[in-house]
């Protein structure tokens, strides 16, 4: 009874790990002065007998005691404790085999808050010297299991005393020493990773600590930084209960595969450490590893994986320089890698990280041409592409596509055996029964980084033009033929969205797609033109599939991408194509629909600029018609409903349509806009463009109309304004655009000099103003200065507004008329402020 109630006293006010006030701080203190004057001597005398006396008759109460007696040793005078007679009592109970585990828990935990005791360092030495003198073999692996929350505590302690002394102080060298004697103990405790008496998370904090006072280690701390190796390696395995889970990836295994990652974390940055210290014994550690996994034939799934995962991390510490020459042991690491085929191979998470760790190295095959085989073979075999786990070989395939960015030429003369050994993979898109309604697909194991891959190899200049016929023929005429007859028997027996058939159309064009990025406008159309030939073929034929299915939109999003590539390597040749791909591509369109299409189109201004001008002329009403339904003020909501999906696509197509804008008025195609048939359409856009480069809350949309609006002045206004080729337009930017966006829209209070975007979108403002000028001349300064006398402008001001505005210095301009605006400001009485 009375140890519960010291247990609760330090519960309820002495402790503090609970957050407490300034009053109950001030009791506690006044409540352990008292004590300590008082009873405290009296009290620890009392632990000693219980624990002596109790420790076989009632072990649970000596436990009492003890846990009462570790909570008090903070704020007692520890020598009431820490002597003669009561530590070698602690460590009897500790280490003997009779004690009950709850009790031997309790003297280790006494123990410990000695170790743990606030004080001078040259004190706390002396304390940790007299620990350690207390019992012979306490820094023994023995000790590490029986009191490893102990031994944790006094190496942490030991530690911070050397840091806070110095190597050069007598006590500082005492408390090193005194630490590398426990360590075999710390090691044997942080080895123990299913002792739920270890906190790996101290252990893990104090190795770290260690680690990090190392310059250059000496043989003996070399030894220890083997043993530290160890330990990590031991905490970053999988638990093999976890096995099947890890490999099919299902819900517990996704479970498990995250609680990893985040328990590697800090294992990581203490393993990087140790490269960063001794790089050389690293490397022979992780050759260890190695060795041993390729030796065995009983190798576990989870100690590959660690060995691969460690070498891998090794990759991320070393230099590229150090990775291209093979320094150190890396030369023979990944020779050794390269050929390795561990009988646990066929796993899901030894596949990933061999592929992962393969990739980190790479660059070493880029320096040492004679690997470069090998590593075909790995990416080739069974080991890559072939892998028996689908998620395995995509991975493989997306690892060889970036293989085949990085070696190129290297590769060529390996072109015949990497497409032979390629072709079960290809060939799976020309053989599939895609009427079988069983057959499943997933984007993410779709195959098509393979195709990639393809298309890059035979797209290299090296290979010679017939070569790259022979092989770009084998393999876009299969894929061709493939679809040809899926339309056939879609238009015969319908098409639905989710298909076998659409879905294996999808495939085929995303895989027509990713060969073609292989390829470039100036291959295609200028030194190979044969090949430009094969591809415009190959279009032809995808567009068979959009004529005939334009309203299932997942395949309609995959021509859209193709598009997108025919238009990058056929160049100029390919517009006779785009108009009828055009006419499909706004069927029965939604928002997120339009946003593709205006990112073609905006593709193909870019592109052709002036080129464009007739398809643009052809599409543009279309595209026209549908925005101004789609884009129309009342679709558009700031409240709950603003926030929704829906109302987030309306805000990209928005966005989009101003780019799109802006596109042809800075590509020489602004003349499409002046179609006297098109004059409904304008007047829309032009007052679209008005409001929100005036008001628009999104800061960079208001920005992007005015850039549109300096563009369209400068291409259809010349000084004359009978020269001008849009009748009415003049007036318009004075009368509208220049008083709504360039003073009132400024004058508003909610405009934010000290915001960035606003700061552009104000040298925007004032370049508009100088090109009104240049254009309009008098015009534009007298109805503008009358808008500024209207605005209560000071008259002096108003003059020199006149007077930069006629000057060269834009910048000078620009910080006038911010100070001419905020004098406005000051003196406005808010009636004109723009809303």
């Amino acid at each position: 009874m009375f140890a519960r109630v010291l247990v609760s006293l330090d519960d309820d006010l002495l402790s503090q790990e609970y957050p407490r006030n300034a009053e109950e701080a001030s009791d506690a203190g006044r409540v352990k002065d008292a004590m300590r004057a008082q009873c405290v001597p009296q009290i620890a005398r009392h632990w000693h007998e219980a624990a002596g006396s109790l420790r076989s008759a009632d072990p649970a109460v000596a436990a009492v005691a003890l846990d009462a007696a570790r909570r008090c040793i903070s704020w007692i005078d520890v020598s009431l404790v820490a002597n003669d007679v009561f530590v070698p009592l602690l460590f009897d109970i500790a280490l003997s085999p009779g004690s009950v585990a709850p009790l031997a828990a309790a003297a280790v935990g006494c123990l410990s808050a000695v170790a743990a005791k606030r004080m001078d360092a040259r004190a706390k030495v002396a304390l940790l010297r007299s620990l350690l003198a207390a019992q012979k073999g306490f820094g023994s692996p023995d000790s590490g299991l029986k009191m490893a929350h102990l031994v944790t505590a006094y190496a942490f302690e030991a530690l911070e005393c050397y840091r806070k002394l110095g190597s050069s102080d007598a006590d500082g060298t005492a408390a090193l020493e005194m630490l590398e004697e426990v360590l075999p103990a710390v090691f044997a405790a942080a080895e123990s990773c299913d002792d739920d008496e270890v906190d790996s998370g101290s252990v893990l904090d104090f190795l770290s600590g260690y680690v990090s006072t190392m310059k250059a280690p000496s043989e003996k701390q070399l030894a220890h930084l083997g043993r530290i190796l160890e330990v990590v390696r031991m905490q970053m395995s999988y638990d093999p209960v976890y096995r099947g889970h890890l490999d099919v990836l299902d819900k517990i295994g996704k479970e498990e595969e995250d609680l990893m990652a985040e328990q590697r974390k800090d294992l990581v940055v203490l393993f990087r450490s140790i490269c960063r210290v001794a790089p050389g014994a690293t490397q022979l550690f992780i050759r260890g590893l190695l060795v041993t996994a390729l030796s065995s034939a009983e190798v576990s799934v989870e100690d590959v994986e660690v060995t691969l995962t460690l070498f891998y991390r090794l990759g991320e510490i070393v230099g590229e320089e150090e990775i291209r020459n093979g320094t150190g042991l890396l030369r023979e690491l990944v020779s050794m890698l390269l050929s390795a085929k561990f009988s646990c191979h066929t796993h899901r998470l030894v596949g990933l990280v061999y592929l992962d760790t393969i990739n980190r190295y790479i660059k070493f095959m880029q320096e040492n041409d004679q690997y470069v085989p090998h590593l075909l073979t790995v990416f080739l075999d069974e080991r890559g592409i072939h892998h028996q786990n689908a998620h395995v070989s995509c991975h493989a395939g997306y690892l060889l596509m970036r293989a085949v960015r990085l070696l190129k030429a290297k590769l060529v003369p390996y072109l015949d055996t990497i497409l032979q050994n390629l072709q079960d993979a290809l060939g799976k898109f020309t053989a599939t029964d895609w009427a079988n309604k069983d057959i499943k697909f997933s984007s993410s194991e779709d195959g098509s980084q393979i195709f990639e891959a393809v298309g890059l190899l035979i797209g290299i200049e090296e290979v010679s033009p017939d070569k790259q016929v022979q092989c770009l023929t084998a393999l876009l005429n299969p894929l061709c033929q493939q679809i040809e007859s899926l339309v056939m028997d879609a238009k015969a027996q319908g098409l639905e969205e989710s298909s076998p058939r659409a879905i294996g159309l999808q495939q085929i064009i995303v895989a027509l797609t990713m060969t073609s990025k292989g390829f470039n406008e100036r291959l295609v159309m200028g030194s190979r033109p044969t090949l430009g030939v094969m591809f415009k073929k190959t279009l032809d034929v995808v567009l068979q599939v959009l004529i005939s299915f334009p309203n299932v939109k997942p395949l309609r999003s995959k021509i859209m991408s193709f598009l997108h590539r025919m238009v990058e390597i056929l160049g100029i040749s390919v517009l006779p194509c785009i108009p009828i791909a055009l006419q499909q591509l706004l069927v029965d369109n939604e928002a997120k629909d339009m946003v593709e299409f205006l990112y073609l189109i905006n593709q193909i201004i870019c592109k052709f600029n002036s080129s464009a001008n007739a398809l643009l002329e052809d599409v543009f009403p279309a595209i026209a018609s549908h925005l101004s339904v789609m884009l129309s003020q009342d679709v558009f909501s700031n409240g709950p409903a603003s926030n929704t999906e829906e109302m987030r696509e309306l805000q990209e197509l928005e966005k989009t349509f101003y780019s799109f804008l802006l596109a042809i008025a800075t590509h020489d195609l602004s003349t499409v806009l002046l179609n006297p048939s098109y004059r409904n359409y304008l007047e829309n856009i032009m007052q679209f463009l008005l409001i929100t480069s005036c008001s628009h809350k999104e800061i960079p949309h208001r920005k992007t109309c005015i850039q549109i609006f300096v563009n369209l002045i400068k291409d259809w206004c010349s000084s004359s304004e009978v020269e001008d080729k849009l009748p009415g337009f003049r007036v318009f930017m004075i009368e509208k655009f220049a008083a709504g966006c360039c003073l009132h829209s400024v004058l508003d209070k909610s405009f934010n000099f000290r915001d960035g975007n606003s700061t552009a979108l104000f040298g925007e403002i004032v370049t508009a103003q100088k090109v009104m000028y240049e254009r309009f001349g008098e015009n534009f300064i007298v109805t503008f200065v009358a808008k500024l006398r209207e605005a209560h402008c000071p008259p002096d001001l108003t003059e020199q507004y006149y007077q930069k505005l006629q000057g060269n210095d834009i910048k000078a301009f620009k910080s006038f008329y911010q100070t001419l605006i905020e004098k406005i400001r000051q003196q406005q009485n808010g009636s004109l402020v723009f809303r």
